[in-house]
């Protein structure tokens, strides 16, 4: 698959991973994920994926400061019901970078349930956020919301984006759209990855 070019520019998230560790995949169980990465898991790059990819990227930052995060050991919350608009895009980007999943999950290793990875991503909470992140072993946990306004489309999009949708967009319109769509994602992976108005990030003192 040729990707975009900028897909490669994007910030990586490293992770150490116990599990893998524990069954060989990777010596020190070191993984690093790519925003590539979640886009083949999601078969599409738009701002709802960039954006949660981010978000987990912005929280692992806070709850972890200079340590390695440690994936399976998070627990995670989303705001919106598991079926709702774009909630099972971002739970699938979440899963993928934290280990924390649903009751489809992991169930663990042995009698006393080593890496567990099951019921540790929950949905429909009530906090004032897209998700929050929690550290399993001190509690420590961070509510996230995401403000996508804070990158826009231009303005040749608000005639496009209709006409796209509507499959009345003719070859030329179809590849403008297309490249638009995804400068949008280059400029919120890119040039704002980092800022704070696009990812907010607040201590959840009700976590633990």
């Amino acid at each position: 698959m040729e990707f975009p070019g900028f897909f490669v520019e994007a910030p990586t998230i490293s992770l150490r991973d116990p599990l893998a560790q524990f069954l060989g995949v990777s010596k020190s169980g070191m993984i690093t994920y790519t925003y590539a990465d979640a886009v083949k898991l999601a078969g599409h790059s738009c701002p709802t994926v960039a954006g949660a990819y981010l978000t987990v990227r912005r929280g692992l930052q806070h709850l972890y400061g200079n340590e390695i995060p440690e994936r399976g050991a998070i627990e995670a919350y989303l705001h919106g019901p598991r079926d709702q608009g774009t909630t099972g895009v971002i739970a699938s980007v979440v899963t993928l970078l934290t280990g924390a999943a649903p009751e489809t999950g992991f169930g663990g290793i042995g009698a006393r349930g080593r890496f567990v990875r099951r019921d540790l991503l929950h949905f429909d909470e009530t906090f004032d956020g897209i998700m929050a992140l929690r550290r399993i072993d001190n509690g420590h946990g961070l509510i996230l919301d995401l403000d996508t306004s804070v990158v826009p489309f231009g303005g040749e999009m608000q005639a496009l984006l209709p006409r796209a949708i509507a499959g009345q967009a003719d070859e030329e319109e179809q590849a403008r759209f297309a490249t638009l769509w995804q400068a949008r994602v280059e400029e919120m992976l890119i040039r704002h990855a980092d800022n704070p108005a696009l990812i907010r990030a607040r201590d959840w003192t009700e976590a633990a």
